[in-house]
């Protein structure tokens, strides 16, 4: 299984998270947070099968950071995966919302000019302006809307549009975030952890308690604990299919 959202530089032993998810065999998305983040968390993927490092750009950071959109350029062509990028409509992110939209204006624009990527992205209080952004670009076929919260009416949208949804703990211990993951499509989930940010029971949320979500999610779709992990185990292989080419090894 795969944790596919995963801030696994920012652990206080990142080499310790990553060795024991090799030792479990639990895959590893390590997204980033900005460009120049990318050298120093992209070798804790060197000699471990199990992790692989995403580019990004968070948009809390776009105002600080949109000058690093150059290096963003230059490691994507290093990795089939991108994240954490995206929109925050947050009141604190509103003061550099035009910044915002000019980096993942850039990142969509990027993206689709070359090999298929997969790619994690932000959207609190923002799923409109995500869904609108990536109307612009219909050659991007593999949006993942990490910890989606929006309203029932723009999670129909994002379905139509072909969106994944990667969904963790913390999104099925409140009524909301079941009731979202209730109607998304089975075959368009994905877990992750959004660790090492999220907690649970004041304990921080490592990529191997990715498990505790299939009990909830079976739960949501009426079938066993088994059932639930064979079917996201089929959504992980047909997510990574569009870019399996690029990668060395499999999760």
């Amino acid at each position: 299984m795969i944790d596919f959202h995963c801030h696994l530089d920012l652990y206080q032993s990142p080499p310790a998270v990553a060795d024991e998810s090799q030792r479990r065999g639990i895959g590893v998305l390590s997204v980033t947070t900005t460009p120049s983040a990318w050298n120093g968390t992209a070798k804790l993927a060197a000699g471990r099968s199990a992790v692989r490092t995403a580019i990004g750009l968070h948009p809390q950071l776009a105002g600080q950071r949109k000058h690093e959109l150059a290096l963003f350029d230059t490691y994507l062509a290093k990795t089939p995966f991108v994240g954490e990028v995206g929109l925050d409509g947050s009141p604190e992110c509103r003061t550099f919302w035009e910044d915002q939209l000019e980096v993942f204006d850039h990142v969509l624009q990027a993206c689709s000019a070359g090999d298929e990527k997969v790619i994690s992205i932000h959207s609190r209080r923002a799923a409109k302006d995500v869904l609108n952004q990536l109307d612009q670009y219909s050659q991007i076929k593999t949006p993942v809307l990490h910890w989606f919260s929006g309203s029932h009416s723009q999670l129909g949208r994002a379905i139509g549009r072909g969106c994944w949804f990667s969904v963790g703990p913390t999104m099925l211990a409140g009524a909301k975030g079941r009731d979202l993951v209730a109607g998304m499509p089975k075959d368009k989930i994905v877990l992750e952890t959004d660790g090492p940010f999220v907690r649970v029971r004041s304990q921080v949320l490592n990529p191997w308690d990715i498990v505790t979500v299939l009990g909830p999610i079976a739960e949501l779709w009426g079938v066993s604990e088994h059932e639930a992990k064979r079917q996201i185990e089929a959504n992980e292989r047909a997510l990574l299919a569009p870019v399996a080419s690029a990668l060395k090894a499999d999760y």
